[in-house]
């Protein structure tokens, strides 16, 4: 099968395009009091275009992290009308892909997994400063 680069292509263009327009209204066109401090970190859009998955990154020095990710996806949802219309007027496409809008956990997952490795490399030093290895007797 041949490849598609100018497809391939076209389709990382119309992302990023996504992501940077829907940054753009998420930062100051939307006054919905449940969308919380967030940005898109990736637009995945699915072959041929019709529909793109919105990974949004929600500020996690909130102090119940998971009620502000349902609430900020649950009022990006009920804009999701207004956002496609202003990608259409905004992009100058005939159709604007179906846009569903997920968390993305990444961020914290990896700070984590930071954290967690962190954690046990000073274990390491602690008991390789707390047990110092013994020196081998020469035989003479």
């Amino acid at each position: 099968m041949p490849e598609h680069r100018g497809r391939k292509h076209h389709e990382e263009r119309v992302a990023e395009i996504l992501r940077v327009e829907i940054g753009t209204m998420i930062e100051g066109e939307l006054s919905d009091p449940r969308i919380g401090l967030c940005h898109v970190s990736e637009v995945a859009l699915n072959p041929g275009g019709r529909s793109a998955r919105v990974y949004v990154a929600v500020d996690s020095a909130s102090k119940n992290i998971a009620q502000t990710e349902a609430d900020t996806v649950a009022g990006l949802e009920a804009a999701k009308g207004y956002i496609r219309h202003e990608l259409k007027e905004r992009m100058g496409v005939r159709q604007v892909p179906d846009l569903s809008f997920l968390v993305d956990r990444s961020g914290r997952f990896q700070a984590r997994i930071e954290e967690l490795m962190d954690r046990s490399r000073r274990r390491k030093k602690a008991i390789v400063e707390s047990h110092p290895p013994e020196k081998e007797a020469r035989p003479e």
